[in-house]
């Protein structure tokens, strides 16, 4: 149980490194809910931590959950859960319809995109890039998008509108990102989750001479690279979660970058799950605003180290230190975030 919080350090980007944002800024999306967000994801990390490298996938994202829950519940709003744990039948907190907020009838109606435990293989295993997630935006302004997978490009900032785009190739993207940042195809690093159903693609893009940067898990870290120079990302290509692709799209929108995602649909059921959520054009090929429109706001807190951030570290006296990355699209302004907690075993 997370008590009292001791110190909280917080960074600004420099103003050069954040997009410049023509987004107008939300009157529902109060200040102070930017960094009661940061809360949010601290109490889903410190609770997943404690379940590092134990083995236990379903335990720690349990620990998450419930943490993530109850620190929602705090927060004086009229949520509602658009991107959760899953179909109210499926998971038992925090599933997609759920309400949460103190202020239910009376305060902002607020949208959530989340992912207690992004990331539940490397957390047990104690890997790199496990990460608490959410985005959230004003009613409405999140793609309802089901449980299914996603064909997804990303690039970072930087870059003439429309320089990707889903329906042409691999390759095609590759040179077009080439093109305009003035090398060759083969100076591009692109991040793939390695997975056998990338097989084809990995096989392009080392044919182009492309690096690749294979990922076990944790594909919204994935996505979010590419918005930093320092991790030599380029691009990200590949399928994934399409909640996951949501929650990237928001990071995106927040800081720059481009976006495409696509619906997978393998079976009937899958196809029967995106009607009842009202998606109709099975094979639309998704826009970064499209994902996540108007302004938003996204927090992340690490469970392990990670590219994007360190992971929560325990220290004596009951102490637990996190870090932190908060963005919000109306400002373009992203935090970093250092907490010190006193938790209670």
């Amino acid at each position: 149980m997370q008590d009292n919080q001791l110190i909280m350090t917080m960074t600004a980007a420099p103003a050069s490194s954040v997009t410049p944002s023509s987004v107008i800024p939300s009157h529902v999306l109060d200040r102070v809910l930017v960094l009661e967000m940061v809360r949010v994801t601290e109490a889903a990390a410190i609770g997943a931590a404690k379940l590092i490298g134990r083995g236990d996938e379903k335990a720690a994202d349990a620990a998450a959950v419930e943490a993530m829950r109850a620190a929602l519940n705090e927060l004086a709003m009229d949520g509602t859960v658009v991107i959760g744990e899953g179909e109210r039948d499926e998971a038992p907190m925090l599933f997609i319809g759920e309400k949460v907020g103190s202020a239910q009838g009376t305060g902002p109606k607020i949208d959530i995109a989340l992912d207690p435990l992004e990331g539940t293989t490397l957390t047990a295993n104690a890997g790199a890039n496990a990460l608490a997630v959410l985005a959230c935006a004003e009613e409405g302004n999140l793609l309802n998008a089901p449980d299914v997978y996603m064909d997804k490009l990303a690039v970072g900032p930087g870059y003439p509108e429309g320089i990707i785009d889903l329906a042409k190739s691999p390759s095609d993207n590759v040179r077009a990102v080439a093109a305009a940042k003035g090398v060759a195809p083969s100076e591009i690093i692109v991040c793939v989750l390695d997975r056998a159903r990338h097989a084809d693609l990995i096989a392009e893009l080392r044919g182009l001479g492309c690096g690749v940067a294979l990922i076990t898990d944790g594909d919204v870290a994935g996505v979010i690279a590419v918005t930093n120079e320092e991790t030599n990302i380029d691009m990200y290509m590949g399928q994934g979660g399409a909640p996951e692709g949501v929650l990237a799209a928001a990071a995106l929108r927040c800081v720059g970058g481009q976006f495409n995602g696509r619906l997978v649909f393998r079976n009937d059921d899958e196809r029967k799950r995106a009607a009842k959520w009202g998606i109709t054009d099975l094979n639309k090929i998704y826009k970064l605003e499209e994902l996540a429109k108007g302004d938003c706001i996204f927090a992340a807190t690490g469970v392990t180290d990670g590219s994007l951030l360190k992971g929560v570290k325990r220290h004596k006296n009951g102490v637990m230190t996190t870090h932190s990355v908060v963005m919000r699209a109306s400002s373009g302004t992203v935090r970093w975030v250092s907490g010190e907690h006193r938790v209670k075993s």
